[in-house]
């Protein structure tokens, strides 16, 4: 990967330890809207996608019709509401070596973009709260809300690579911790797709979407370089 120019990564679970919160609200608003599941089936369906698809998602699991909008809209403004108040508690933490590999690629002069299945006003709030910014720790920040098609489309890295300058895919390695991240850099043909196995899914989920490879932590990324 010497001709590396753009890392994205992924954003809760992957660069950022929020202990699951996001997926952990998810399942509290469905059971609460009378909705039996486990944390374990959020986690595996709803991982790394849009917030409003992926209870949209777990819901067409769950019931036998499809799931009406006024349903879903109640569902994700209660969730929207329990998440509000758990990352306003200053729950979420960096990885332990997210500053540090971030500050390695971009001594070599490759780029590091973030993106995210929250909103901006979430990814914006997160940030704040690790006193990360653009273009100060990241060259880019790029979130579901800032683009028409969420993952798995390859939408957010699009425009990842346009905002820093980035035109060749191959060149670009996209890292995060559900298999939605890994289909989602497959699609945008990037160079090198991998999981990290800090977050959301385990090693035999991550490896259902077929990443060129499963990292343990993103320090496994620097010795590729």
């Amino acid at each position: 990967m010497s001709y590396l120019q753009l890392v994205v990564f992924d954003m809760a679970g992957t660069a950022i330890d929020e202990q699951n919160a996001v997926y952990k609200a998810i399942h509290q608003a469905l059971e609460e809207a009378g909705y039996d599941c486990s944390l374990e089936l959020v986690l595996e369906i709803a991982a790394g996608k849009e917030k409003r698809q992926a209870i949209t998602d777990v819901l067409t699991h769950l019931i036998d019709d499809e799931p009406f909008d006024t349903m879903i809209d109640a569902i994700h403004e209660d969730f929207k509401q329990k998440l509000d108040v758990v990352y306003a508690s200053g729950i979420a933490r960096a990885m332990p070596d997210a500053v540090e590999v971030f500050e390695a690629l971009r001594q070599k002069n490759i780029k590091v973009a973030l993106n995210t299945g929250y909103s901006r006003e979430v990814a914006t709030l997160l940030m704040g709260q690790l006193g990360w910014s653009v273009p100060q720790i990241v060259d880019a920040l790029v979130t579901a809300s800032d683009v028409t098609r969420g993952r798995p489309n390859p939408d957010m890295i699009l425009e990842a690579m346009r905002l820093v300058g980035v035109s060749d895919p191959k060149a670009v390695a996209k890292i995060g911790d559900s298999a939605i991240d890994i289909e989602e850099g497959h699609n945008a043909g990037c160079g090198l797709v991998a999981g990290v196995l800090t977050g959301a899914q385990t090693r035999t989920q991550l490896a259902t979407a077929q990443p060129t490879h499963i990292f343990e932590n993103l320090t496994e990324l620097l010795g590729l370089i």
